[in-house]
């Protein structure tokens, strides 16, 4: 990735996420999702994705088409002394989606990784339907999903 890349790859990651965003709004209800996403889950999205680019301690790649145009990104860290490979985030924009990109990218996220003789890989996302499409990349790719539950309770 390169800086030039960084909007498209803002941009990119606000389309793909939307409805992981819905659905969370609608799982957790306006009052807690304005808590965790202020002040606007766009706002707080797009500076996380920059926050992720452009971390020294993590390797971020872009997915292009012939003419230059980012399709998909990849962010992937690392943790030497659990010899653990973290996919941070992986995205390919809604006009692109259901082609392979995802797979492609996903398949040279963990042969990056390996190659560095990491033990682990690991993914993370959400148990809720706007994370289904990504379970199941993820499962056919060979991850195992552990379930973890986070509970909130918004004061009134």
């Amino acid at each position: 990735m390169t800086p030039d890349d960084l909007q498209a790859v803002v941009d990119l990651s606000l389309s793909a996420w939307e409805p992981v965003f819905v659905s969370f709004e609608n799982i957790l209800g306006t009052a807690i999702f304005g808590h965790l996403y202020r002040p606007d889950w766009r706002e707080a999205q797009a500076a996380e994705v920059r926050k992720k680019c452009l971390a020294e301690t993590c390797e971020s790649f872009v997915l292009t088409t012939a003419d230059g145009g980012v399709v998909g990104f990849l962010v992937l860290a690392q943790d030497s002394n659990q010899s653990l490979g973290i996919i941070e985030m992986v995205a390919v924009h809604p006009t692109h989606q259901r082609r392979g990109h995802a797979s492609a990218l996903m398949r040279f996220a963990i042969q990056r990784l390996r190659d560095r003789g990491l033990a682990l890989i690991n993914v993370g996302t959400g148990g809720d339907q706007g994370h289904a499409p990504a379970r199941a990349l993820y499962e056919s790719l060979g991850f195992i999903g552990v379930p973890l539950v986070n509970y909130y309770i918004a004061n009134e």
